[in-house]
């Protein structure tokens, strides 16, 4: 099962309604609980109502930044979460083509996928023994400490880290059930541009996603 704080899964909810379009990030786990999203956390990214695409330099500090905090890649690198404007949380093509180029060579990940109308989706990958993936629930965690909420924080992270890019799609609303599936190509199309370089040997998959 695929767990929020009520402090990571307040702030998904409030940059997921911030704007118009799909919103990307990573969710920051406990290092002793790898399935329970403590923080969400944004980087540079420009966004469409149909995608997504990270800026490699952003990408590049968020690790550093991370593994300079005492993180490993285990803790902040395996769950990739994702909103989507309309009411469908089902992933697009690009979703899949995305979580199995960038995250296929982990041990574990998990894609996640928040639709506005609040419907989720959540599917643990992971590659150790004869490998394997299934849709997992999610629900959210109450039985830990968590901090209180904090718009103005998320709302200048959200502010720092995404820039809307429009979109030829004439005749679509953002949010409109017609977009739901609907797969962009070319410079639109969503992309993680980096490749895995961590040794997944140091970081099992945790023994309750087995």
């Amino acid at each position: 099962m695929l767990r929020f704080s009520p402090y990571a899964w307040a702030k998904l909810l409030y940059v997921r309604d911030l704007g118009d379009t799909e919103v990307g990030g990573f969710g920051i786990a406990r290092p002793d609980d790898l399935l329970l999203v403590e923080d969400v956390r944004l980087v540079r990214q420009q966004c469409s109502p149909v995608s997504v695409e990270f800026d490699d330099g952003a990408v590049a500090d968020f690790f550093d930044e991370q593994v300079d905090a005492g993180r490993k890649p285990d803790a902040f690198a395996r769950i990739w979460l994702h909103t989507h404007p309309g009411s469908s949380p089902r992933p697009s093509d690009i979703d899949e083509e995305t979580f199995r180029r960038c995250f296929g060579a982990a041990d574990w990940a998990v894609m996640f996928v928040l639709a506005r109308g609040g419907d989720t989706y959540a599917r643990l990958r992971f590659s150790v023994g004869p490998g394997g993936e299934a849709e997992i629930p999610v629900e959210v965690e109450f039985g830990h400490p968590f901090a209180s909420s904090d718009h103005a924080a998320w709302e200048q992270e959200y502010r720092q880290a995404v820039e809307s890019v429009e979109l030829a799609l004439a005749g679509f609303a953002p949010g409109s059930p017609d977009l739901e599936g609907l797969v962009p190509t070319g410079e639109a199309a969503w992309r993680l541009p980096w490749e895995w370089d961590f040794d997944d040997r140091q970081h099992p998959v945790p023994e309750e996603a087995v």
